[in-house]
């Protein structure tokens, strides 16, 4: 069964995006901290997301300036096979990607039984909340970016219950940045 990892920027405030839905602040150009990132870009999963996080995304890492910034993790984003989770998405001009219109946790389920790659969520909060609800994520890794934004979106906004989680492993990098890997208590 494929595992399905959740990799999440926040802010010291625990805010994931800021007032506006931005999350730009959470990306430093720092030569420890692209290696880690390129290192993650170049899996061969697939990457989840909600409909305005894939839409940041697509609007960014098929470009030139993308390429030129970040090439290896470009290369790695774009040639992924991706899913974006929207009920208003009708097609997906990001170059792999599928568009599931169904609930995310009933295809999320299906999804992981049918087998396949790992598959990692990026950013788009209310999908990690409503599949860490269901039980159905395997790792959170969430990098806690040392800024405080004051307000904003809290990654697990809308949760209804407590979701108990263990810490297994943690790394701290010379920017000041610490990424943390949990899995769910159960």
């Amino acid at each position: 069964m494929p595992k399905l990892i959740s990799f999440t920027s926040i802010s010291l405030d625990g805010y994931f995006t800021d007032p506006s839905g931005d999350m730009s602040w959470a990306h430093s150009q720092d030569p420890e901290w692209n290696a880690f990132v390129a290192g993650n870009a170049s899996g061969n999963g697939r990457l989840v997301f909600g409909r305005v996080t894939y839409q940041m995304m697509a609007a960014f890492w098929p470009t030139p300036a993308a390429a030129q910034a970040m090439p290896q993790v470009a290369a790695g984003m774009n040639a992924m096979p991706k899913i974006v989770f929207s009920r208003t998405m009708t097609r997906a001009d990001w170059q792999n990607t599928e568009v599931k219109k169904g609930g995310p946790a009933e295809e999320m389920s299906r999804l992981k039984r049918d087998g396949g790659p790992d598959m990692a969520i990026l950013g788009s909060g209310s999908i990690v909340a409503q599949l860490a609800e269901a039980e159905l994520i395997d790792e959170i890794q969430i990098v806690t970016v040392p800024l405080v934004l004051g307000r904003g979106r809290s990654l697990f906004a809308g949760a209804s219950r407590h979701l108990p989680l263990t810490l297994t492993s943690s790394r701290r990098f010379q920017n000041g940045n610490v990424f943390n890997c949990y899995g769910p208590k159960r």
